[in-house]
Parts: structure tokens; C-alpha cells; sequence
């Protein structure tokens, strides 16, 4: 399908990227974001080679490891603060790192100024009321009064996505998990130059962001109060991580002094076995599979769809065709992720059996080096 007009419901990872990818294919694109000042959840992110691929696709690369950390290879230990296994990671773009860690805001940074000058229009504060899709095409009824119409729509609006509650009213919703995670920004220790992963009942992770920054990602049960109040949330991090054996983190947990500077998240999963589209809409990201980050693959997956949807638009006649042939290719891939990460998630929540972090990690590798 050429010249398609595409409405692009949120401005996040997913809808940013699903915006250059399609305007590269020649097709005019709109995206709305319902935050008015299209700010960013979150400290960092893991992204490996499977998205340093997906980013020479998108033809960011350089502009994306130029606000990112890379390296090779993962370290992890055990909760004593022992080293148990140094695990090289694959390259997949050669002469390019094999992963990357990188701020939320430094890579929302990237995309969001991708798209602008890909010719993109880009509104904030809106969100789409009603979708009517009569089958030749969808009209839109905006929050500000507003209407489009659009040849289809792409919904990347996230785990509690709107277009799916319009478009798929029966499908499940997110469930929670019993676990939440804990960010916190550092300077970076010389020592951490890569990945630095911790087993144990309360997992945590090391990851450099830049030369001179890093973050702490921290997972712990949380049964009876999966959301907190901020007020308070240095502390209770700081008390978290004194009951994790290795010296070296109950020293850097010192420095956790400001509620403000930490980022505190119940982890809820959700995967649509069902259709992933209804007519000329269709679903992507954490709207249709949101999984826990204990393989750092959510963002990842996001991106792989927004490539694989371009991909089948622009080599289908229909938009049927397109969005069931898009989730043909994505449905196996989001579900190992998903699946995965929820072992891991379950193992050190005692409900299933504890997942080695290595011999996860080294899967994934494998998985995600696939071909999307």
C-alpha cells in the first residue's frame, strides 16, 4: 500500500518509532500524545543488539548511540556481590556496540526529534474519543474538538491502552505480578562497564548510561501495597537494598537520599492471545504485549514491531492483510519475552522455580539475534 494517511495514538518508544518507520515508506502520519508536555516516566533502559539492528534499520544509529553507554558483555553475581559468570554478548551490527544502556529522556530525545523532521505531525495533549472505522476508513474524534479521517490506526498507547479498551472491549487487561521495581541515577563506577546483574530474592541490576552515569534497577515483593506514596520512597529503597549482602551496593544505597529522584513501579504483565487488530486498527507495544523487564526487553520488542508493521503495510493491498500478516511475525518473539521474563519474575517471588539469571540471559541472546 503506498501514500496511506496513518493516525499514531501515543508518543512514546512505540508510537515514535512506528511514526519514522512509517514515514520513511512515504505514508502521512499524525501522532497524538494525551501528555501536554510530552514528558518521560523512568531513569534508563537496557537495550541490546537486537535494537542497535532495529535502529541502523530506522537509520537513527548514530544519533542514538551518540546520547547511549555500549558495551559487550553482562556480569553476573550472586548476592554476596560474587561474580559468577561473564556472559559476551552477540554483535549484530558489525562495528557497532552489542548493547546499549541509555536515559529515557536522552533516547525520547532522539526519537521524538526523528520524527518532527521526518514530517510527522505531532499533537499533544490529545487523545482520540471515538474511532469510527466504517471499513473505508477510520474518523477520528479528538479530545479538542477535532476530527481526521485516516486510511488506518496504529494504537501504541501503552499498557492501559484507550484504542484497545475502544477496539477490543473483551480482551484481558494488565495483571499484576506481585513484584515492583526501584530506579535510582548515580555517577557511574569505573567498574561498571556493562550490565552487572544480581540474583537473588531481591534482583537487581548495575547499568551504565553514559561515561558518567549509571542507574540501579531493583526488584522486590511487594503482596499487600503495589503503589506507594513518594514521600518516603528514599528511605524504604534505601532499607531495601541494606538487606542485600554485597558491600559495594549498601554503600552506593547511601547516597539514595531524595524521594524525588526515585522511580518506584509495580510490574504488571499482559499478552493479547487473541487478535492484535479489529478493521483498519491495530494494536502494538505494551498495548498488546507488555512484559516485565527481566530480560530489558520491552522497549525492544516495540521497536522490532513498529519495523515489522511498515514492513507489512507497505507490501499488502489491504489493511487486513497487513496487520494479520504483522502478527504472524511478532506473536512467537513477544511471547518468549513475555513468557521469560515472567519466570524470572515468579522465581524470585517463590512461585516458581528460580531462573538462573546466565542461562536466561544467554537465551535471550540467542532469540532476540533472530531475524524479525
Amino acid at each position: 500500500m503506498k501514500q496511506q494517511h496513518i493516525l499514531v495514538i501515543g508518543g512514546g518508544i512505540g508510537g515514535l518509532t512506528a511514526a519514522i518507520a512509517l514515514r520513511r515508506d512515504g505514508h502521512a502520519v499524525d501522532v497524538i500524545e494525551r501528555d501536554p508536555s510530552w514528558t518521560v516516566y523512568g531513569v534508563g533502559i537496557i537495550q541490546q543488539g537486537n535494537v542497535v539492528r532495529a535502529m541502523k534499520q530506522l537509520d537513527l544509529l548514530d544519533d542514538y548511540l551518540g546520547a547511549a553507554f555500549g558495551y559487550d558483555h553482562v556480569e553476573v553475581f550472586i548476592p554476596t556481590g560474587q561474580r559468577v559468570a561473564r556472559i559476551p554478548t552477540p554483535t549484530l551490527v558489525e562495528g557497532y556496540p552489542a548493547n546499549v544502556g541509555i536515559g529515557r529522556p536522552a533516547l525520547h530525545k532522539v526519537l521524538g526529534d526523528r520524527t518532527i523532521a521526518a514530517g510527522a505531525t505531532v499533537r499533544l495533549g490529545v487523545t482520540a474519543e471515538v474511532l469510527d472505522d466504517d471499513g473505508d476508513g477510520v474518523t477520528a474524534t479528538f479530545s479538542d474538538g477535532t476530527t481526521g479521517r485516516y486510511d488506518m490506526v496504529v494504537g501504541a498507547d501503552g499498557l492501559y491502552s484507550a484504542t484497545r479498551a475502544q477496539i477490543l472491549p473483551d480482551a484481558p487487561g494488565p495483571e499484576y505480578t506481585g513484584q515492583a521495581v526501584w530506579r535510582h541515577n548515580f555517577a557511574r563506577s569505573e567498574d561498571v562497564t556493562g550490565l552487572c546483574a544480581y540474583e537473588g530474592p531481591i534482583g537487581l541490576g548495575l547499568v551504565p548510561l553514559s561515561d558518567e552515569a549509571m542507574y540501579i534497577f531493583v526488584t522486590t515483593p511487594e503482596p499487600d501495597n503495589p503503589w506507594r506514596e513518594r514521600k518516603g520512597l528514599a528511605k524504604a529503597m534505601r532499607e531495601t537494598l541494606a538487606r542485600v549482602p554485597a558491600p559495594a551496593i549498601r554503600t552506593l544505597a547511601e547516597q539514595i537520599i531524595d524521594d524525588e529522584a526515585v522511580v518506584y513501579k509495580p510490574l504488571e504483565w499482559l499478552f493479547l492471545t487473541g487478535d492484535w487488530h479489529r478493521g483498519r486498527i491495530v494494536l502494538i507495544g505494551d498495548a498488546v504485549h507488555a512484559t516485565t523487564p527481566h530480560l530489558g526487553q520491552g522497549a525492544g520488542m516495540a521497536i522490532e514491531d513498529s519495523i515489522v508493521l511498515a514492513e507489512e503495510i507497505a507490501a499488502a493491498d489491504t489493511p487486513e492483510a497487513a496487520f494479520n500478516a504483522f502478527r504472524e511475525r511478532r506473536y512467537d518473539r513477544c511471547r518468549y519475552i513475555v513468557d521469560s521474563s515472567l519466570a524470572i519474575c515468579l522465581g524470585q517471588l517463590g512461585k516458581g522455580p528460580m531462573i538462573e539469571n546466565a542461562t536466561a540471559t544467554r537465551a535471550m541472546f540467542t532469540k532476540v539475534a533472530e531475524p524479525i
